[in-house]
């Protein structure tokens, strides 16, 4: 096994197995992994290692997403990543190592089981056992953002049905491979009814083809005071990528630590395994460092490659070790704990208990085929798309009556002023005196009774109200789809 804790790793290992990219990361990120490799050569792990170089000293070294050209062609030579943790150096200038993979190998289904392990690790909620299926490539993680105005930002959120329909089903298969009951959605779509309506009308679409499988939908906030409160009740949720990084940490903490949780981020061709817990560079090099959460990442990589047996040892190794009181300082419990160790003497405590089982924690076994198939997104006819107005943001500090007047001479014989928002408020026709306005403004033209808008009807508008001097900064166009409205409506409209 390769050395990752003193030296840079140069060497491939002369294992067999498939061949899988490792990066030792950053901070705690070298022990940790080299913690975790020794378990799972223990127990019984086939795997070619393929030391790859990400992180901190990368960003340094010039590449502004963490990750060289050659470790890129590593990682698409493997298409299996087994990760430590990252820093990212401080200022601006550094892309997310952990996004920009996930986004360059597809990898659109971030996996994070959530179990509590009491009476070994005290939780206020012994009973939980949650999977949370969270999308991982879109939503305002698109990075999309943009300062408009001297008051005003924006991140774009984007959501798209192909990604719903990959995660949702890649949710319903997962809960159906491994043995579970309910999946459970979450999404703000009384708010957000066209993005976060998406989502929930595709879990509803493609939940309809799994009758075996229960299923419900929460509103996202009411969801989380559940999950926090009574998680026992969920079984698999699915969510889109904000919130599910969010509840995805707490779900993990509630369990008795962040530092236990693993995750799998899996694509059609990818895979990457990591501990969901940062690379604490205060404790770097102190040996205390808890190297669980990569073991037990570890466990779920050998189940993606087909290695149920020795993932199954070595996941009841761990759980027999915590179970007899032996603990890392992070989560050590007066009451539970019968032995405080570090990082080398934990991952040699699994080791010295491969073959045994707990006692009193349910042990594991990785028996049959638990692979998730990923099918082909299916074709889909386009919907007739057809443009109905626009919606013109203007860089604006007076009146809305003062802007209304430079906007009225923009109509023309096809186009009308219908509606001026702020902040997403109606302040004209019929504003209210108190709502409070920045410098941003919403200005919505409409196609007249009997006529029809075109781009051509767009320009001219945009023109006249460079004329008129109004600051416009961006614009949307408004589409029907099949008859159906691509846009929110404005209130009283």
């Amino acid at each position: 096994m390769l050395d990752f804790a003193t030296k840079p790793a140069v060497e491939v290992s002369a294992s067999t197995g498939p061949r899988v990219s490792v990066a030792a990361g950053d901070g705690i990120g070298p022990a940790i992994m080299a913690a975790a490799l020794r378990v799972l050569e223990a127990g019984g792990a086939r795997l070619r290692l393929e030391p790859v170089e990400l992180g901190e000293q990368v960003y340094l070294a010039g590449h502004t997403a963490g990750i060289s050209d050659a470790a890129m062609d590593s990682l698409r030579e493997t298409g299996l990543i087994f990760k430590g943790p990252i820093t990212t150096p401080q200022g601006g200038g550094y892309k997310s190592l952990n996004v920009t993979i996930r986004k360059t190998f597809g990898l659109f289904a971030n996996v994070r089981p959530c179990a509590a392990y009491a009476p070994a690790i005290p939780t206020r909620h012994p009973d939980m056992d949650v999977v949370i299926v969270r999308e991982n490539e879109e939503d305002l993680y698109a990075g999309i953002e943009h300062r408009q105005t001297n008051e005003v930002y924006q991140c774009l959120k984007l959501i798209t049905r192909p990604g719903c329909e990959r995660i949702v089903r890649y949710a319903f298969d997962y809960a159906r491979a491994q043995g579970r009951r309910k999946v459970t959605c979450f999404t703000k779509d009384n708010i957000m009814k066209l993005t976060d309506g998406l989502f929930h009308r595709v879990f509803d679409e493609i939940g309809a083809q799994y009758p075996d499988i229960s299923k419900e939908h929460m509103i996202v906030d009411i969801g989380a005071a559940r999950l926090a409160d009574s998680p026992e009740r969920f079984d698999v949720i699915v969510m889109p990528n904000l919130y599910g990084d969010i509840l995805s940490d707490v779900a993990a903490q509630i369990t008795g630590s962040v530092g236990l949780g693993a995750s799998a981020n899996i694509g059609p061709r990818c895979a990457m395994f990591e501990a969901i817990h940062g690379s604490a560079p205060d404790i770097a090099g102190q040996g205390i460092a808890n190297p669980s959460g990569l073991i037990l990442a570890g466990v779920m990589m050998l189940n993606h490659v087909g290695q149920g047996e020795a993932a199954a040892r070595v996941h009841n190794a761990w759980l027999r070790t915590i179970e007899d009181g032996v603990h890392t300082g992070d989560i050590a419990r007066a009451g539970a704990t019968r032995e405080t160790v570090g990082t080398e003497a934990f991952a040699d405590a699994v080791i010295a208990r491969l073959g045994l089982t707990p006692q009193r924690l349910s042990p594991v076994s990785y028996e049959g085929d638990t692979a998730v198939p990923i099918p082909p997104l299916p074709e889909r006819k386009p919907a007739l798309r057809e443009l109905v107005g626009v919606d013109v943001f203007a860089n604006h500090s007076g009146t809305v009556e003062e802007l209304v007047s430079r906007l009225r001479q923009a109509e023309n014989r096809i186009a009308e002023l219908k509606l001026v928002t702020n902040r997403g408020v109606k302040v004209w026709p019929q504003g209210h005196e108190d709502t409070f306005c920045t410098d941003h403004w919403r200005c919505r033209f409409e196609a007249r009774t009997g006529t029809q808008m075109n781009k051509a009807v767009v320009l001219d508008i945009l023109q006249r109200l460079n004329k008129a001097g109004v600051d416009f900064i961006k614009t949307e166009q408004l589409y029907t789809f099949d008859g159906e409205p691509g846009y929110s409506l404005g209130q009283g409209q």
